[in-house]
């Protein structure tokens, strides 16, 4: 099993504020921020978008989860990648038959790539492109807004999806988001996810070093 990495949501974040959020992220552990992109269409919330990851990119030099939760995802992925972006995760649902030449897409600009289902929709999907991802990310919750509780019959695609990348002779990481809290995530993780994006969990914690930690042990 791979390390496990915690990857804060900045989405629960202080907005008018992100600078100090994103330093306070590395202060405290964290070894990914996770960057909820949303457009109004494909989810019913808009968040953020290039301006936010370059700014953010001059505030921290720990990896930049891009998750882009939007239409056409292929017209940006090239600003994303150019803003900072160290990863780059699109939906299965926005691209369709489309996905491979996405992540090829996102490949090219030298930036890692990631294939993304929602709690509806089988792995079966995203079954072909799995060789080409550097992370599979699993929503355990419906993607748009945070603080939402874990779809438990989730864990069954974790343990699909970790079977797969067993298979294969590559570094993939495995990632879940939504609804991840101290309670559940030792579940989580031995089900295979190794990447855990932890949103209200870390940004709301009194102690968000003593929250990081517990996630990760």
């Amino acid at each position: 099993m791979k390390q496990v990495k915690i990857a804060p949501s900045i989405l629960s974040a202080d907005f008018s504020k992100m600078g100090e959020e994103v330093e306070s992220l590395k202060a405290n552990g964290a070894d990914i921020v996770h960057c909820d992109v949303m457009d109004g269409v494909f989810v019913n919330n808009i968040t953020f978008g290039i301006k936010m990851v370059e700014d953010l990119r001059k505030r921290t030099d720990l990896p930049l989860d891009c998750h882009l939760m939007i239409v056409h995802p292929e017209k940006y992925v090239e600003r994303f990648a150019k803003a900072g972006a160290d990863i780059i995760t699109v939906h299965y649902e926005a691209c369709q038959d489309n996905l491979k030449e996405v992540l090829e897409l996102i490949q090219s600009t030298g930036v890692k790539c990631g294939a993304v289902i929602n709690p509806d929709t089988p792995v079966e999907k995203i079954a072909d492109v799995i060789p080409l991802c550097d992370m599979v990310l699993l929503m355990s919750v419906f993607p748009g807004f945070g603080g939402q509780k874990f779809i438990p019959e989730v864990m069954d695609k974790i343990r699909q999806v970790r079977a797969i990348v067993d298979s294969l002779d590559k570094e993939i990481d495995v990632e879940i988001d939504g609804g991840v809290t101290a309670d559940n995530v030792a579940e989580i993780k031995a089900a295979g996810a190794n990447v855990i994006v932890a949103g209200s969990a870390v940004f709301k914690a009194a102690d968000r070093r003593a929250m990081i930690e517990s996630l990760k042990a």
